[in-house]
């Protein structure tokens, strides 16, 4: 069976997303290092079995935070959602990081909000506890 590994974005500063999906979900950086590119820096933040790597390049266009509009736009990031075990526990991590959640639902099975970090992606927070 085939599972997600990780999921690529770019970002302002890698180093500094990636503390930040760490205070919040516990996270450790898997790698760091030159990108691809050789020109970018790259940080692999997440589990032993998945991660977000974050990406920053060289080009001042990369780093233009995004709208909403990635929901129009085909192709585009509309959210990363993260499982956690405690909703509230990380609700509280993510208001003291300065983040502000929103759109909170009770649904079955389980209960979900969203932010927006500080480059425009927006991270679904769900527990099914």
């Amino acid at each position: 069976m085939a599972h997600l590994e990780h999921v690529n974005i770019t970002v302002a500063n890698p180093k500094k997303t990636a503390a930040m999906l760490s205070d919040l979900f516990g996270w450790h950086t898997r790698w760091e290092g030159s990108a691809m590119d050789g020109a970018g820096y790259t940080v692999h933040v997440g589990t032993d079995d998945s991660y977000v790597a974050v990406y920053s390049g060289t080009a001042p266009e990369q780093t233009v935070p995004m709208s909403d509009a990635s929901y129009s736009t085909r192709g585009g990031l509309n959210h990363i959602g993260v499982v956690v075990d405690d909703i509230d526990a990380t609700e509280e991590k993510v208001k003291a990081a300065g983040y502000e959640p929103r759109s909170h639902a009770d649904y079955e099975p389980g209960r979900r909000f969203y932010f927006y970090d500080a480059d425009g992606v927006e991270f679904e927070v769900v527990s099914y506890a």
